[in-house]
């Protein structure tokens, strides 16, 4: 399912723009992620990150030419559906066209002036999502997990068959920087006869990974897992926010429901499918006694190529590091290479039984987490369910989150040869309960 390399990836390519060829600049040449951005008393603008700056992309594309023009056309109104539902051929056509007129070698200085930014720019939803569906991929957060709610039965016997997930709520997705308030809801500590009303006392974050489809498929269709690459559009930071002890008291019959869908966080940039092509890496292996992947869920090159190399990192800011002026303490470091379930899968999956796609759905990969606690991308597995505190640099611990602290996601991709390329950031404060 992956792309070729082309050379929108050639890690010589410089930009016009210095900001875009720094060391660790998120938004290289070689990235160029879609957003949609608006600065004051202006309408709401479709873009592409490139250093600090943001390229007002139907602006620029006025002068692109075939398929590129048509998919330049398709951002003259956000969000970014129109652009997503042409399909890759589409989208890579117009990134091309973006890469050399902000090259040194082939642009043209004139593009400065569609430039805008992004100290001066707020970036907002940058697509309509219809239908968010969060998977339980990472089998060390499924088996971490499980023992918080299971101890004696922490993975259950349909998990290396079946890409776990459950339907979540788009209503409450919110781009990164919005702040929301503590969720309220029925919970009952094991200590407790009884459950009771009121705000969450165990609220936690979910490290993840976004997936936007692109491409819709037919009501009753099923979209084979060698055709998945075509569905999709892009990536994100996604933070899928947990009140643990509502989940713990609710889930079972039926799953998750007012512990998950009362806050959705995502970054703003969406990387598309095509700048991630350098970073694919082999599909999780899967140890001596697994089973392999039923027929539909495995495919020759989604085992060799199925798999993303994207760093993920977690950190915390409480208000009181925030007034001090301290940086935020990193809680977890992991990889989405240590996903059991690959992107492709996961696609194939939700439409095995004909359910249809839309433009625009997002796909949560749940919780990262990998084999070590550095890499639980989680509180509920951090602090062991709440047994073993985190203390903060200001003196405080943290067992789960409290009113005022902030989370903060990073992500970016490096390899050998080829140029660093990010994610932006994922972030969000919580407010008290109403």
């Amino acid at each position: 399912m992956a792309f070729a390399l082309n050379e929108t990836h050639d890690p010589a390519r410089r930009s016009l723009l210095d900001s875009a060829n720094e060391p660790g600049c998120d938004f290289p040449i070689q990235n160029l992620p879609f957003g949609v951005f608006r600065t004051a008393g202006a309408a709401p603008r479709v873009g592409v990150a490139i250093g600090d700056q943001i390229l007002d992309v139907a602006a620029a594309g006025a002068s692109f030419d075939g398929l590129a023009a048509e998919a330049a056309r398709a951002c003259a109104t956000p969000p970014l559906n129109r652009l997503m539902a042409l399909g890759p051929p589409a989208s890579s056509a117009l990134r091309l066209a973006l890469s050399r007129a902000l090259s040194v070698d082939h642009g043209n200085q004139d593009i400065r002036r569609h430039l805008t930014p992004m100290a001066e720019a707020e970036l907002i939803m940058p697509a309509a999502v219809p239908n968010f569906t969060d998977f339980f991929a990472s089998v060390f957060h499924a088996t971490n997990a499980g023992r918080a709610f299971r101890p004696d039965n922490p993975l259950l016997p349909n998990y290396k068959y079946v890409p776990v997930a459950y339907h979540g709520r788009a209503s409450s997705i919110r781009v990164s920087g919005t702040p929301f308030r503590r969720p309220n809801g029925q919970r009952k500590p094991p200590n407790e006869t009884a459950p009771s009303y009121g705000p969450s006392r165990n609220l936690d974050f979910e490290l993840e990974l976004g997936i936007y489809i692109g491409t819709p498929s037919e009501l009753g269709s099923v979209v084979p897992i060698g055709q998945a690459a075509e569905h999709i559009f892009g990536f994100c930071l996604l933070n899928d926010w947990s009140a643990r002890d509502v989940q713990g008291w609710e889930y079972q019959p039926l799953g998750p429901f007012l512990g998950k869908n009362f806050a959705t966080t995502v970054s703003p940039w969406v990387i598309t499918a095509e700048a991630l092509a350098p970073f694919r890496v082999g599909a999780f292996e899967r140890p001596d006694g697994d089973p392999a992947p039923l027929p539909y869920l495995d495919d020759a090159d989604d085992r060799v190529h199925g798999g993303l190399a994207i760093t993920l990192e977690a950190a915390i800011a409480s208000e009181a590091m925030r007034r001090a002026g301290s940086a935020p303490l990193r809680l977890a470091h992991t990889s989405s290479a240590n996903l059991y379930w690959t992107v492709a899968q996961m696609v194939a999956h939700h439409a095995c039984n004909g359910c249809n796609l839309e433009t625009g759905d997002l796909f949560g990969s749940g919780t990262i987490s990998g084999p070590d606690k550095s890499s639980w991308g989680s509180l509920l597995e951090l602090t062991e369910r709440g047994r073993e505190p985190i203390a903060l640099p200001s003196g405080e611990a943290r067992r789960f989150i409290e009113d005022g602290d902030e989370i903060i996601f990073h992500g970016f991709c490096t390899r050998e040869g080829f140029a660093r390329i990010g994610f932006g950031e994922c972030r969000a404060v919580v407010l008290p309960a109403e």
